[in-house]
C-alpha cells in the first residue's frame, strides 16, 4: 500500500512493513499551523474546533499540544458533529468569547457551513485549517466568506517542471491536477520504480526496495522513505483561498 492521501500518524506508527505514503502526516501539519499561530497571531484569542473524527481530532489535539507547549492557552477547545447543518450555537459562543483565530480540524463541508454562518452573524475570525479543506467544495459551500482562509498543504506539485507533461496530458482529458491528483500519480510511479529496482512484484521485495531507495523520481519531486514508510522530507506550506482559487502563500 502506498497512500497518496492518508495523513494519520496511526497509519505508519503501527509498524506495518508493507505500508507507505507519499504525503505528510497530521502531526507535521500541526507543527506548521501552531508555529504560524504563535508567530503571527501572538496575543490573539484562539479557538480550536474539531469534528470528533480521527483526522480532525488528531489535528486539533496536536495543534493544542504545540500551542500549550509554546505558552499559549486556547480560549476554547470544543467539537462539532460532522454532518450537522446548523452551527449557530457554536458561532455565538465563539463570538461572545471574542475569538480572533479559529483553527479547525476536519473537512470542507462542515467548515464551509461554519464560515458562512459565522459571516451571517458578522463574525469573521481568521480561519485556519489543514488539507481537508483544500477541495473546491469548501469555496462552493462558503462562497465569499471563505476568502482569506488559510490551510496547510504540500507545496504545489504543479510547479515542478518534471510534472509539466503529466499535467498537460491530464488537463487535455479534463482531469483536474490540483489537490491530491498528482500525489496519486506519484504513488503509482513510486511503486513501478520499486518493482523495477527489486526486479520483482512480490510485496516483500517491493517493500524492501522502497525502504532501500535511495530515492524515487516522481511528479511531486524526489521521494525517499524512512523505516516507518513515511517520507523523509514531507514539507508543508500555507495556502489561502482567494477569489475562489487556492493560492500557495508560504
Amino acid at each position: 500500500m502506498i497512500s497518496p492521501t492518508a495523513t494519520s500518524p496511526q497509519l505508519t506508527d503501527r509498524g506495518l512493513k508493507n505500508v507507505f505514503r507519499v504525503c505528510g502526516r497530521d502531526d507535521q501539519q500541526g507543527e506548521v499551523a501552531a508555529k504560524l499561530i504563535a508567530d503571527r497571531y501572538k496575543g490573539k484569542k484562539v479557538a480550536i474546533v474539531h469534528d470528533k473524527q480521527a483526522y480532525g481530532q488528531g489535528l486539533a489535539d496536536d495543534v493544542k499540544r504545540r500551542l500549550n507547549a509554546a505558552g499559549i492557552t486556547e480560549a476554547a477547545f470544543t467539537s462539532i458533529t460532522a454532518g450537522e447543518k446548523d452551527y449557530s450555537a457554536l458561532i455565538t459562543r465563539l463570538k461572545s468569547d471574542g475569538v480572533d483565530v479559529l483553527y479547525y480540524g476536519g473537512y470542507d463541508q462542515e467548515l464551509g457551513l461554519i464560515a458562512r454562518q459565522a459571516a451571517d452573524q458578522q463574525f469573521r475570525p481568521q480561519i485556519i485549517g489543514a488539507d481537508g479543506i483544500q477541495p473546491q467544495s469548501y469555496w462552493n459551500i462558503a462562497g465569499d466568506t471563505a476568502e482569506g482562509t488559510l490551510f496547510t498543504f504540500s507545496p504545489d506539485p504543479q510547479r515542478n517542471p518534471a510534472a509539466k507533461p503529466v499535467v498537460e496530458a491530464l488537463q487535455a482529458k479534463n482531469i483536474r491536477t490540483d489537490g491530491f491528483t498528482l500525489f496519486a500519480y506519484a504513488a503509482v510511479q513510486t511503486y513501478a520504480e520499486a518493482v523495477q529496482k527489486a526486479n520483482s512484484a512480490k510485496p516483500d521485495a517491493v517493500a524492501k526496495a522502497l525502504r532501500a531507495g535511495p530515492s524515487f523520481d516522481t511528479v511531486v519531486g524526489s521521494l525517499s522513505f524512512d523505516d516507518k514508510g513515511d517520507l523523509k522530507q514531507p514539507g508543508y506550506v500555507f495556502w489561502a483561498w482567494r477569489n475562489g482559487e487556492k493560492v500557495q502563500v508560504d
